[in-house]
């Protein structure tokens, strides 16, 4: 749970500096093979993908449209106004994996598309392919819809990336130039737009741009954008009726955007909202960047206002897996405890801006729970959005399936029974892949005098700490069990602060140093270790992780009576595969044992949950009547629950996360 009494005022004493992905190695058991997958896999798939070199997928064209728009094919564009954002989504996961693993091949791929968008770039530095080669006169014409800004800033991303990776500036100066002429048309100035994007994400890409090339400019637009959104003369109406009122999306008339301004979060400025309410993706990217320009910039109101939001989202509007956004009608927040489990949206997307956003954060200060926060929707939801195989993938994560209600019933036909190869809008796959290969920097951050460990991933990375170089060793059997050992190697013995996380969902927790007891004194999440240690220092921790029934909060109508199953940071579910056909007659009996089992050969190893229940059994009653008197009979049966994040990997079928009790 998020405090948001805690720290009135921005506190650097709390701050911390991420770790550069050169600098952490990932070796465990759990991730290597999912990043493995993601190099190995994911990107060569999204690749092909782009290329519209796979069969039976909606078609990509994205590359296509870049060489319309550079003038080496003729043709149409094709795709949603935003389609240039799978290549640069695809750009920075190819630059984080560059990082960690090295691949001539894999970089030669990327130089060739960065080629061919520069090629694609505007003289004044424009870049966008819808407006290039469909409405070249019509730049800036409709940026409630058209999402212009969000895609420079997803270029602007991958640029900072793949220079930081390669050392290579070519895509690094292609989106400065742009970023230029953002800055050109863009501002307070009286012949300027004082306008900002339907989709936020410039905002946080302008930060990153300005960290990267340290030029004021860049962070001042953020802040601007930021500024100048929810405020009058209500600017998306203005540009609405200098365009006859016609939306792109239907080429029709549509009605005011002032009964839109909730769902773009322009209701209010953002130091005066209160509430998450309106596009989940947008409003977490939002966040990301308003707590980026609050750093950069010292403004405590704007770091507030990100606490007060951010608490609303995890105390009242997040699933148990970490997916935010209940609702498919505007993938969006609807109210405080609105969770519906069979109809959630809960989109990918989401879940990775919700991530982001909680990083950031907590770099500014560690404390308010915002590694756990990170640590549910990682092993949860984040894992689920992908397929075994890394050619399969869910955009709408729900705790509830009917694969039949699903096909036939069109107020769930949103909600997926099976991974899909792709999306005509394609969003979520590119940033699965570009969060898992940027996995290393969310484990650790560091400061002048301490060394924080935020998540359990066997690691080792390197820091210089109180005038010290410091390498540290994690390793672990995360997420199935509770053991974190750490290694400290340096060349003489020195004093600092070692802090490591203590999850919310742990209630007992053993801390040895050097072999020997030692008191874990918790302080605002983490056990702090303030001493003087010497080369080879071990310290190690057990968090005591047990099988457990969770429950909702009681405004949460939709899982009244019934409880979900965790054990440490994993969520579980019951399936039909292991439980029979129409899983929803389930009952858990809360007395009953929660059995742990490892089971080596279950998708390539998991802890698995064994316990009874009940199903309903009316003695050999009408089959035929559709109503009949009530008997409550039942009959006692097994119950298998297996990890959230691995559900329906073994075919189409029903799966329940909260089940009654």
């Amino acid at each position: 749970m998020i405090d948001i009494k805690n720290n009135k005022k921005m506190n650097n004493r709390n701050a911390s500096y991420p770790v550069s992905l050169r600098k952490v190695k990932i070796n465990d058991h759990f991730w290597n093979p999912r990043i493995s997958l993601v190099k190995e896999v994911v990107i060569p798939y999204q690749w092909e993908i782009l290329n519209d070199r796979v069969q039976d997928v909606e078609p990509s064209h994205a590359i296509k449209n870049f060489r319309i728009a550079a003038g080496l094919e003729e043709g149409k564009f094709y795709g949603y106004f935003f389609q240039d954002t799978d290549l640069a989504k695809w750009l920075e996961a190819v630059a984080y994996s560059l990082q960690t693993a090295p691949d001539e091949r894999l970089e030669k791929l990327a130089d060739e598309a960065i080629d061919l968008i520069g090629l694609a770039q505007q003289e004044d530095g424009y870049l966008n392919t819808y407006f290039t080669i469909e409405q070249k006169y019509k730049r800036w014409s409709n940026l409630e819809e058209c999402h212009e800004l969000y895609t420079a800033g997803h270029f602007i991303e991958a640029g900072v990336a793949y220079a930081q990776a390669t050392g290579k500036r070519k895509l690094l100066d292609i989106v400065c130039k742009f970023a230029d002429y953002i800055d050109e048309v863009f501002g307070p100035g009286p012949d300027k737009l004082h306008g900002y994007d339907g989709h936020q994400e410039i905002e946080l890409a302008l930060v990153r741009l300005y960290k990267a090339t340290k030029n004021e400019k860049y962070l001042n637009l953020s802040k601007y954008f930021l500024d100048v959104r929810g405020t009058e003369p209500y600017y998306f109406v203005k540009e609405w009726e200098k365009r006859n009122k016609i939306s792109y999306w239907t080429m029709k008339e549509t009605e005011s955007p002032e009964n839109r301004r909730t769902y773009m979060q322009t209701h209010r400025p953002v130091r005066e909202q209160k509430e998450a309410i309106g596009h989940a993706v947008r409003m977490v990217y939002m966040l990301n960047g308003m707590s980026e320009v609050a750093k950069e910039c010292g403004d405590e109101k704007l770091y507030e206002a990100c606490r007060i939001l951010g608490a609303d989202i995890v105390n009242r509007q997040m699933y148990i897996t970490g997916g935010i956004g209940s609702t498919s009608v505007g993938e969006a927040f609807t109210f405080p405890y609105d969770l519906p489990n069979d109809t959630a949206y809960s989109e990918t997307c989401a879940s990775v801006g919700l991530i982001n956003f909680a990083q950031s954060m907590l770099e500014t200060d560690y404390r308010n729970g915002y590694g756990d926060v990170i640590e549910r929707a990682f092993y949860n939801i984040i894992i689920a959005s992908m397929s075994k195989d890394g050619k399969h993938y869910f955009y709408v994560n729900p705790l509830e399936v009917w694969p039949e209600a699903s096909e036939k019933n069109p107020v769930r036909n949103h909600v997926r029974a099976v991974r899909q190869k792709w999306f005509g809008c394609a969003c979520c796959p590119p940033n699965l892949a570009r969060l898992i290969t940027s996995l290393g920097r969310y484990i650790y951050t560091y400061n002048e005098d301490t060394v924080f460990v935020h998540q359990f991933i066997s690691s080792e990375a390197e820091f210089e700490v109180s005038g010290t170089l410091i390498q540290v060793k994690l390793d672990t059997d995360y997420p199935w069990e509770g053991d974190i050992r750490l290694q400290l190697k340096m060349d003489q013995a020195a004093s600092f602060k070692l802090a490591v996380r203590i999850p919310g969902w742990c209630s007992k927790m053993f801390l040895k140093i050097d072999g020997e007891d030692a008191e874990a004194v918790l302080s605002d999440g983490y056990v702090i270790l303030d001493r003087e240690f010497r080369n080879g220092s071990e310290i190690s921790l057990k968090l005591e992780m047990t099988a457990m029934l969770m429950q909702a909060n009681t405004s949460v109508r939709a899982d009244l009576g019934k409880a979900a199953i965790q054990r440490g940071p994993v969520v579980y579910c019951i399936e039909e595969a292991d439980n029979g056909s129409n899983i929803f007659d389930i009952t858990l009996d809360a007395d009953s044992e929660l059995k742990e089992i490892y089971e080596d050969d279950f998708l390539s190893g998991a802890v698995t949950i064994h316990t009874t229940g009940y199903r309903r059994n009316d003695g050999g009653g009408s089959k035929e009547a559709l109503y009949s008197p009530y008997t409550g009979k039942k009959e006692k049966i097994s119950i298998k629950a297996v990890p959230y994040c691995l559900w329906g990997n073994r075919g189409a079928g029903e799966m329940e996360v909260w089940i009654k009790v």
